[in-house]
């Protein structure tokens, strides 16, 4: 006897999850505070019609009521917040190493895509670690 993998039949289910999937909720998007996976937190803008709503989303309750406590005082998000100001420091001290492997005088059309890669994780890393850390000294949780 053979077994067949059953194909959904309504597109309200996603192959790699069983049941219902809520298909508003958009997969590979980052957070809109720490740029961490999202989770299934939104938050919308009530006052605009639907077809024009700003949507954002969150990794985490913490980051959708920082943004939203921010949202209500009428700051915005794209700019550098207080915090992530003090943050770019520690990234620039942890990038300066990997730097200097590379060479500060290549372009960076000329680095490899391991270079690239790793000069992205090394940046979202230190970023976020940094974050944590002001965080846990401050009232809001990143």
């Amino acid at each position: 006897m053979s077994h067949v993998a059953e194909i959904p039949s309504t597109p309200t289910e996603a192959p790699d999850r069983p049941g219902f999937d809520r298909l508003w909720h958009p997969r590979p998007v980052i957070c809109a505070v720490c740029t961490a996976r999202t989770r299934g937190f939104g938050w919308f803008d009530p006052h605009r019609p639907r077809p024009t709503r700003t949507r954002r989303w969150f990794c985490s309750m913490g980051c959708q009521s920082a943004f939203t406590t921010k949202a209500k005082r009428g700051l915005s998000m794209v700019d550098f917040t207080e915090e992530e100001t003090q943050a770019l420091p520690a990234v620039m001290r942890a990038l300066a190493p990997e730097m200097e492997r590379i060479g500060w005088d290549r372009p960076l059309c000329q680095l490899t895509q391991n270079d690239m890669h790793r000069l992205i994780v090394i940046t979202i890393e230190a970023f976020r670690i940094e974050l944590a850390e002001i965080a846990s000294q401050s009232e809001i949780p990143f």
